[in-house]
């Protein structure tokens, strides 16, 4: 098989082991969705089992795609965030049941694709203006930084809303052989991939979450680390006891609940789903390929409706399988920082997705301390094109700046945009720089429909 024929791997300044060491780098930083889409899917009475190879199989279908459709080193998976959605508000919050959960699920894919396939999600992608989709990339690079640190404890609640990890506190309540020993390997994890990136060590990322992993391993032989399942802290060793065995998707394959999709209700949480997927969505792609130079001189990404297509048959395929909506994972980037430039990072990660079916133990045992220095050093790494915003123009930077810290205070990729446009629309208009910027008609119907979506939900 000509991989380079298919993928344009010349074309596109890669080779073959490049994209595939990061493909197993992307997939390494998002396998913790194996883990934590099924329990938190399980709290809203859903099979855990049926849940987890829900998980891999909707994102290998739907990553496959990707690759097929648009050639492009994005990774999909069921979304954080519309998981916890799906569970705490939809199910536990409104009273619906999982079944009719999935079946707004499923609707808003068949929706995605229609809107994909007329070019309306295009057409938005390409109306947002350049710096502000610089901004997109810099805001994502904070917020999964942010989700790093908190995945690692490094980042904890407090008075203060957060505030650092207390190693004395660890030390003085008798926790510091759990949850103390991962922090401490999670600095020293950041510590080890900075130094590999420093020196350009091919796979620094991938190696970084390895050598952590092995370090907590040791740890926990050596009885510094001791694992404690009722407090939520697990052994680190694969736990192979029960075998190779793939769960059944039978408790939740196609268990789509219809009777009330005519009510209010539903349409409100469609819409909900509908919203954040798109925002999440356009958000990434906006951000990573900003990130690896695919926009093209107008900011425009080429083949988009092939990544759009990919994102939302997967959406609906997932829900018929029986999980929340797939969407594209913010930690692609991790698997660009490794030089991935075409579907054949997608594919690599797509195929891992499947043998983590078989592999489940080795894939759940990486804890999110190994993975979290990835994501603080993905974040630095996107932080990066701060530098290709217009600073001059103030009617430029303020939004941009806007929509750069609503991310990680705001705690969504989503609200970012949102803001961003709203308050590039609003402060262009006030100021009389919108028709010598030639704003879109566009960007002023997305301005006036967020404006709605924060009065009326």
């Amino acid at each position: 098989m000509n991989l380079d024929k298919i993928f344009h791997l010349k074309e596109n300044h890669t080779d073959v082991k490049t994209e595939i060491l990061a493909g197993i780098t992307t997939f390494m930083t998002m396998a913790y969705i194996l883990a934590v889409n099924p329990n938190i899917l399980s709290e809203s009475g859903m099979d855990r089992g049926a849940v987890f190879t829900a998980t891999a199989l909707a994102a290998f279908i739907a990553t496959c795609l990707m690759a097929l459709l648009s050639n492009y080193p994005f990774v999909l998976a069921p979304g954080m965030g519309l998981n916890a959605y799906f569970t705490y508000t939809v199910v536990m919050g409104m009273g619906f049941t999982w079944q009719m959960a999935l079946s707004a699920v499923f609707v808003e894919g068949i929706i995605f694709i229609l809107l994909s396939l007329t070019n309306v999600r295009e057409a938005i992608f390409n109306a947002i203006p350049m710096n502000l989709k610089h901004a997109v990339s810099v805001g994502i690079g904070l917020f999964i930084a942010f989700i790093g640190l908190q995945n690692a404890k490094i980042v904890v609640d407090s008075s203060t809303l957060v505030g650092v990890f207390s190693f004395k506190n660890s030390l003085k309540t008798g926790t510091f052989s759990t949850e103390g020993i991962t922090v401490l390997l999670a600095l020293i994890g950041l510590l080890i991939t900075s130094i590999l990136l420093i020196k350009k060590v091919k796979g620094n990322i991938l190696w970084g979450i390895l050598i952590t992993w092995l370090l907590g391993i040791v740890c926990q032989l050596v009885g510094l680390y001791k694992p404690t399942p009722d407090a939520g802290w697990y052994s680190l060793l694969p736990d192979f006891s029960a075998g190779f065995s793939i769960p059944s998707l039978a408790p939740t394959f196609m268990h789509m609940d219809f009777s009330r999709i005519f009510s209010l209700d539903f349409v409100i949480i469609m819409f909900a789903f509908l919203f954040v997927d798109m925002f999440d969505t356009l958000g990434t792609l906006i951000g990573v390929a900003s990130k690896a130079d695919m926009l093209d001189k107008n900011g425009k990404l080429p083949k988009i409706k092939g990544a759009l297509l990919a994102d939302a048959v997967g959406t609906s395929v997932g829900a018929a399988l029986g999980t929340s909506t797939t969407t594209t994972f913010v930690e692609s980037a991790s698997g660009v920082s490794e030089g991935g430039r075409t579907g054949l990072t997608s594919l690599t990660a797509a195929l891992l997705f499947g043998l983590s079916l078989f592999l489940s133990p080795i894939f759940l045992a990486i804890p999110s301390f190994a993975t979290a220095p990835a994501l603080i050093i993905v974040g630095f790494l996107m932080l990066t094109s701060i530098v290709k915003i217009d600073f001059e123009d103030y009617t430029e930077t303020l939004p941009a700046f806007i929509c750069i810290i609503a991310m990680p205070f705001m705690y969504s990729i989503s609200e970012g945009i949102s803001f961003g446009v709203i308050s590039y629309v609003v402060i262009n208009l006030v100021t009389g720089k919108a028709k010598e910027k030639k704003i879109s008609i566009l960007m002023y119907i997305l301005a006036i429909l967020f404006v709605i979506k924060y009065v009326l939900l």
